[in-house]
């Protein structure tokens, strides 16, 4: 077999040649239900259901529940609806829960063994003992607490008999560790909470780095793939399982470097804390670099997979630009929806010479990328609304859009010359007074003179007020480098946009010509109430 470029599926081919796990390759994603998932997760997501899939394996979505006091059921449904949006399947779903017998069991395995004891100190006063990486640790004055007065005392935790915080159990291992994970962490504190899934059943709970060995080795998950930042975790990992002694063959983990993106922010508690005050409209935020946010932007499952497979798995931490996302998003789309005129900021246009009872009917291209997607026809008449950016009144250099005594296309339709500009009592402008060319049709054959302008219009009398929301990086960064917090993210303004848009329905995406990607705002969006999200704009500034 060829060596793959994934440093992690070398590993498993590795391990499938030994015959380590019976060539058998089991993975997982393991989340914890406190939160939305961001595209850093999409990462983890695609990891590792891609993984088992190329092998042959199985792929479990398991919740690590083991902190009552943060989960919620609507994260737990965020989640499922995320997996299956980005176009996975899971073989069981699981909960960290369901073996808190089995960690408990565990925990008493490790206290005969001598391997743990039931410490009194604070938290505080365990992060003072714990030392410094320079310093070694001190002993907790309870470390050499017999197996029996450890056994009655954890049981008296279980019990209740202890407030939250009075006592945790501690692994015993090194406290002149190099690694400070293994200078005796604690693996169970107590919480007096009642949890979604086993009620009251407990007040004590296990900590991650105990637990997630535990899970793992339990549902015969072969590699634990996780990010670097539980690297120096992994002799922990390691040494749960080898302590229990209860697994022949135990799982491996294996750590990839996660994903860190420009203009983004990937922390589950930054976020809550922009949803909680306030500050966006909710975790679906079209802004929010959370899945169920760039759902909400238009963004496509196909486009996030492409991202993931482009980006690779690296051991080695690195900022990806934003620009490579959204590179995918326009590969994805540009082949997929068709094209319609839409109009901001706009100016009335006056055809002066126009028949004022008369409305023909432009056949306009829906894709021009894709032929097969065929044309449409577009209402023309006498007043045609057109973009407040493709008119100048004193133009600068190289504009070759609308201005005074200048001829420009309107796609699709004829060559438009402008003539006067209609002002109202504030100075503001009213309308254009135009003429236009009937010899000029699109479509007739003609191949009279060129213009170097062409620009697109919708027809006043039959156009559909649109409510257009323009979205920009929810973090840019300040002078220092630093990620802070856009205040002028969004962009919503009034425009006006062909019938056919009158058509559309929430979720639907479409090109608005020359302005970018759009799609009806899946919560938002109703009949009366037109409102469109910019997913991309159409100029891309990645390089390969």
């Amino acid at each position: 077999m060829a060596e793959s470029n994934n440093f992690i599926h070398s590993i498993i081919e590795k391990d499938n040649e030994t015959g380590k796990y019976g060539n058998k390759v089991c993975t997982r994603f393991p989340p914890e239900p406190n939160g939305y998932l961001h595209i850093g997760h999409a990462k983890s997501i695609c990891l590792n259901f891609s993984t088992a899939k190329k092998y042959g394996g199985k792929c479990n979505l398991r919740y690590d529940d083991t902190n009552p006091v943060k989960e919620d059921i609507e994260y737990i449904n965020s989640i499922e609806a995320d997996v299956k949006w980005l176009g996975w399947e899971w073989d069981e779903r699981l909960w960290a829960s369901d073996y808190f017998d089995k960690m408990y069991e565990g925990a008493i395995e490790l206290i005969k063994k001598g391997k743990a004891y039931v410490c009194d100190l604070s938290a505080d006063e365990i992060k003072e003992y714990r030392g410094t990486l320079k310093e070694p640790g001190k002993e907790s004055p309870y470390r050499n607490r017999s197996v029996e007065e450890n056994l009655k005392l954890f049981e008296e935790m279980r019990e209740g008999k202890y407030a939250d915080g009075e006592k945790v159990l501690r692994a015993k291992i090194d406290m002149a560790s190099s690694n400070i994970n293994m200078r005796d962490p604690v693996i169970y504190r107590i919480a007096h909470a009642a949890h979604h899934n086993t009620g009251d059943k407990w007040c004590i709970y296990p900590m991650y780095d105990y637990a997630h060995p535990i899970e793992d080795a339990i549902e015969g998950i072969t590699h634990s793939i996780c990010t670097l930042e539980f690297e120096d975790h992994r002799p922990l990992y390691d040494w749960v399982l080898r302590e229990i002694g209860w697994w022949e063959n135990p799982p491996q983990q294996i750590e990839f470097a996660r994903l860190n993106l420009t203009n983004t922010v990937m922390s589950k508690r930054y976020l809550k804390a922009l949803v909680d005050d306030g500050t966006v409209e909710a975790w679906d935020d079209p802004r929010m670099p959370t899945i169920a946010g760039l759902r909400r932007r238009g963004y496509t499952p196909e486009a996030i997979r492409d991202f993931c497979e482009r980006i690779g798995v690296s051991k080695a931490n690195s900022l990806v630009d934003v620009a490579l996302l959204e590179h995918c998003v326009r590969e994805d789309l540009k082949t997929r929806v068709e094209s319609r005129n839409v109009i901001e900021k706009p100016i009335k246009v006056i055809i002066t010479n126009y028949p004022e009872d008369k409305t023909e009917m432009m056949e306009i291209e829906n894709n021009k990328e894709v032929p097969e997607m065929g044309n449409r026809t577009v209402p023309f008449s006498r007043e045609l609304w057109v973009d407040g950016d493709d008119f100048q009144e004193v133009p600068e250099k190289k504009y070759f859009r609308l201005f005074p005594g200048n001829e420009v296309r309107f796609k699709g339709a004829y060559f438009i010359t402008c003539n006067q500009v209609v002002k109202n009592e504030d100075g503001s402008i009213k309308e254009l007074h135009c003429t236009y060319d009937p010899e000029t049709r699109s479509g007739s054959g003609f191949e009279g003179r060129k213009v170097k302008g062409t620009i697109h219009w919708v027809d006043a009398k039959t156009a559909v007020p649109v409510t257009i929301r323009n979205y920009g990086y929810l973090m840019l960064p300040d002078e220092e480098g630093n990620n802070q917090f856009n205040p002028d993210s969004v962009e919503i303004t009034q425009g006006y946009a062909e019938p056919a848009l009158a058509d559309a329905n929430a979720g639907d995406r479409f090109q608005f010509f020359r302005h970018g990607y759009y799609i009806a705002d899946e919560k938002l969006f109703s009949k009366d109430n037109l409102v469109f999200n910019r997913i991309v704009d159409l100029k891309s500034s990645w390089k390969k």
